[in-house]
């Protein structure tokens, strides 16, 4: 955890926190913001916000993997009482406590970009999960933001989640964002030109650099709703795709996707399509989002 702040802040200074690792094995981002951090600190990019750098899962970075006992972003929002034998756990928590101490203090803008890359492939390379707002309305600001930042998919959740982003937007309301930037690969082995969109618009965040807002422009993002999870219930459960089947794949329809004892999941209409099937994961969890296209209201 490492916060910086500008020896002259102005008023209504908006408040950024940029987390990476919070799975250990997702090492471009943490390269990305560590390119940031030096530059900041050494004086060649100039600091006109108040920023927070969390760097999640360190234990699990060290071994190169994506966790040591849990999941560690499926335990905010309070689920790591849950877990109390995991050691993410108690870091969740922790980050969690940090998040809050930090947007307390804010009067500005508050902005959180959760950034991670995928163990698979995906139709659309880099894309945005926007948590699920309640009563609250999407930032159109924002998602003109990501398409700036070569981010033009983006999916609205439905209901809440026990991710870091959902945490900050909910309980410390802040606009966040999970960002999935690419695939995984270990330290020292990513090709960070891919990641250019992102750097430099982080780059142009926290320096104060960037240009005035867009318009909303509907053509520059593709939006996507979650429609149903597909949740593991039993140890019969059966996903109907191959093992390296890509995010955003299109499901047919009447396709059979998955099964699981009597519960059967079929795709309806043609435009549904599979996100982070994971028919591995423990009884009771996740094991993949169907969504379909959506607009703002």
């Amino acid at each position: 955890l490492l916060e910086l702040r500008p020896a002259h802040p102005a008023a209504n200074l908006e408040h950024v926190l940029l987390s990476a690792g919070v799975h250990g094995n997702e090492t471009a981002p943490i390269e990305v913001l560590s390119g940031i951090v030096n530059d900041l600190l050494d004086g060649t990019l100039p600091l006109h916000a108040r920023l927070l750098v969390a760097l999640g899962n360190i234990p699990a970075m060290q071994a190169g993997k994506r966790f040591i006992d849990y999941d560690m972003n499926r335990l905010f929002n309070g689920q790591h009482a849950s877990q109390p034998q995991a050691a993410e756990a108690v870091r969740a928590a922790e980050l969690e406590q940090a998040a809050q101490q930090f947007f307390s203090r804010a009067s500005g803008p508050r902005r959180h970009y959760d950034l991670h890359t995928a163990i698979r492939g995906s139709v659309f390379e880099r894309f945005a999960i926007y948590p699920y707002l309640h009563d609250r309305q999407h930032n159109r600001e924002q998602l003109m933001w990501l398409a700036q930042a070569d981010i033009g998919t983006v999916l609205l959740h439905s209901k809440p989640a026990a991710t870091f982003s959902y945490f900050t937007s909910q309980h410390c309301q802040a606009d966040a964002f999970t960002l999935e930037l690419g695939k995984a690969r270990p330290f020292g082995q990513n090709d960070l030109g891919r990641f250019a969109g992102i750097d430099q618009a982080l780059r142009a965040l926290v320096s104060g650099q960037q240009h005035s807002a867009q318009p909303y422009d509907a053509k520059r993002v593709q939006l996507f709703r979650a429609s149903y999870d597909l949740i593991k219930h039993s140890g019969d459960f059966v996903l109907h795709l191959a093992d390296d089947v890509e995010n955003f794949t299109a499901l047919p329809d009447g396709m059979l996707i998955a099964e699981d004892g009597d519960i059967r999941h079929v795709a309806k209409g043609g435009e549904e399509r599979i996100l982070f099937p994971n028919p591995r994961v423990s009884i009771g969890l996740r094991a993949g989002i169907i969504i379909a296209p959506t607009t703002l209201d």
